[in-house]
């Protein structure tokens, strides 16, 4: 069926962004204004350092113009994402796009300004109280100061940004344009041209053949371009050695943590922990085998649902109910909360012709959360309108809470409401339905979430650890130590099922690793996320949770999940999120008996 156009959908399941801006006129007088200030922002230069107050009245305009500059930004960005087919809202983009930069490169010396002011200077201003709103911004500036360089050199490794960037920009390029994957043979021996976005649903076939076939086709392929891919990847990794060093961190994962001020014992909490579970995972990997009437397991057969779908309609206004009742755990104001999104208009529910693919959740500070759905009436689609609402109930609750300059959630917080929700409805289902095909649907959906989020990024994470390690202990980065550094941890992570020769170049595969010490997130995120809703659910009381969503960015993440009860040093915390995962495997495991 032909998709419609936005004109011709109805408005009542449609977002209204006239709660930004009235109308296109006033975002363009907004644009105008934006536009008129940057010559008063750059006039700020030299003054910050002058006195408390000049200080204060920088960092007030600087944040009061930011605000501005971002809901222009938000507006054409929402616009041209429900629809990127309207001239005027691709006009829009690229005008705010543009603008944004001109905004960046104005007031890009409030940082190294600040930071050139003597530390004894800059405490007497914080003494004053004057500055109180801004002390975690100023703190956080000041953290970098032992790892700033002079001017000259801070200047040069400035320009080395867009010669550094070629790594990931290459990768791009050569697997997104020049790379033409090979044709492969669907369940009914049409052959097919393989690409990126139809690979997971070959890897998902029922058909073993098929799905071997891909994965041959995808990583073989990936093979022929392994010295070239090795040396993209050694020389980004090389990059983040260069940098950590040069500016004086123990090592380039030290340096990655020092961004979110955490302690290196997180992200190796979080190792230990998931290998103190790999013997849940071989059991999980048993009952896969089991369920699918395999002899032997091997990596081709991870992807496939264990259990077959089952028919699970979920219109969107069942869909809205569900999501209310599976968290009314979170309080009354969370279920007003919920109601104000649906009946309010926040969330553009349908797909149509133009709009951007997916879903995302995105905070307006002052207004309310805006969430783009697509949706098509599944229990995934539920899932996931959960999941992007608990996404804009922390924007909310954030930006109610926190000034503009403190509102701003970190990434390594920023799945952590998202996963809860989702958790809360996975427990709701499980505790209304009765039909055991469904609840054995349900089942294998939170064991895949446990095996796709925390063991296979714990699985990247501790790749790009031991790269970096083996690149700093002076151990060549080749095809050969790439490629079996990887095999070794699949088949650690995955002991009990076969690990296919081509599977030790899936690393060269995946994007992420471009931008290093990154994944690891998403592992302690789902984790945080089992662990608080489980609490909520045992106890009854989501007073601390609900504080933790009012923090934003006025604390640094760990220090954050500690008000909800998370202590991501302590490898228990994992661990206890990863005992939920063992249970549910017995719990699926009897029914499926």
């Amino acid at each position: 069926m032909e998709l419609k156009s936005r004109k011709d959908m109805n408005p009542e399941f449609q977002w209204d962004v006239s709660h930004i801006f009235a109308d296109d006129a006033a975002w363009e007088s907004a644009f105008d204004e934006v536009t008129k200030v940057l010559p008063s922002l750059e006039a700020l230069s030299g003054t910050l350092s002058t006195s408390a107050e000049n200080l204060k009245s920088a960092l007030d305009t600087l944040f009061a113009e930011s605000l501005k500059m971002e809901v222009v930004y938000i507006y054409a960005m929402l616009c041209k994402a429900a629809d990127g087919g309207d001239s005027e809202a691709q006009t829009m983009m690229s005008k705010a796009s543009s603008l944004y930069s001109k905004f960046s490169s104005a007031v890009s010396f409030f940082t190294p300004e600040i930071l050139s002011m003597e530390e004894s200077r800059l405490e007497e201003f914080l003494t004053t109280g004057l500055l109180d709103e801004y002390r975690h911004y100023i703190d956080d500036l000041s953290r970098n100061r032992k790892h700033t360089l002079d001017a000259e050199r801070e200047k040069m490794l400035a320009m080395l940004t867009d010669t550094t960037s070629s790594f990931s920009n290459a990768y791009d390029a050569l697997t997104d344009v020049d790379m033409i994957l090979p044709k492969v043979h669907d369940e009914n021996g049409n052959e097919q041209q393989l690409t990126s976005g139809n690979f997971s649903v070959f890897r998902e076939c029922p058909v073993r053949s098929v799905r071997e076939e891909a994965f041959e086709g995808m990583f073989g392929h990936y093979k022929k371009f392994i010295n070239t891919i090795t040396e993209m990847y050694s020389g980004s990794v090389k990059n983040d050695c260069f940098l950590s060093s040069v500016r004086g961190y123990e090592s380039a994962a030290h340096a990655a943590m020092f961004e979110d001020n955490a302690p290196l014992s997180v992200y190796t909490s979080l190792i230990d922990a998931v290998h103190s579970y790999l013997p849940s995972m071989k059991k999980y990997l048993n009952l896969r085998a089991k369920t699918m009437k395999l002899e032997n397991i091997d990596l081709f057969d991870l992807y496939t649902p264990m259990v077959a779908e089952v028919d699970y309609p979920m219109p969107y206004e069942d869909a809205k109910d569900l999501v209310k009742k599976a968290l009314l755990p979170l309080g009354e104001e969370y279920q007003q909360l919920l109601d104000k999104a649906y009946s309010e208009k926040w969330i553009d529910v349908y797909e149509n012709k133009g709009k951007q693919s997916g879903a995302f959740s995105c905070g307006v500070y002052g207004v309310h959360p805006y969430i783009k759905l697509n949706y098509t009436d599944t229990l995934d689609d539920a899932f996931t309108l959960a999941h992007e609402l608990g996404h804009a109930m922390h924007s909310y609750f954030s930006n109610r809470k926190q000034t503009y300059a403190n509102s701003d959630y970190r990434i390594m917080v920023a799945e952590v409401a998202s996963t809860c929700n989702e958790v809360l409805l996975t427990k709701y289902l499980l505790s209304v339905e009765k039909d055991p095909m469904r609840r054995a649907y349900i089942l294998n959906h939170f064991l895949e979430g446990f095996r796709t989020t925390v063991f296979r990024q714990t699985l990247f994470a501790e790749f790009e650890y031991n790269v970096h390690q083996m690149y700093e202990e002076g151990t060549p980065l080749t095809p050969d130590s790439l490629s079996e550094t990887y095999e070794d941890l699949l088949k650690l992570y995955y002991d009990g099922a076969a690990v296919p020769e081509v599977m030790r170049y899936e690393w060269s595969y995946i994007p992420h690793f471009y931008r290093a010490f990154y994944v690891y997130k998403y592992a302690t995120g789902f984790s945080s996320a089992v662990a608080i809703a489980n609490n909520i659910l045992e106890t009854g009381d989501a007073s601390k949770y609900l504080e933790f969503l009012s923090l934003g960015g006025s604390d640094y993440p760990v220090e954050e999940l500690r008000v909800a009860g998370i202590n991501l040093d302590d490898p228990e915390t994992v661990k206890s999120a990863l005992k939920v995962f063992d249970e549910t495997i017995d719990e699926l495991a009897d029914l499926l008996k």
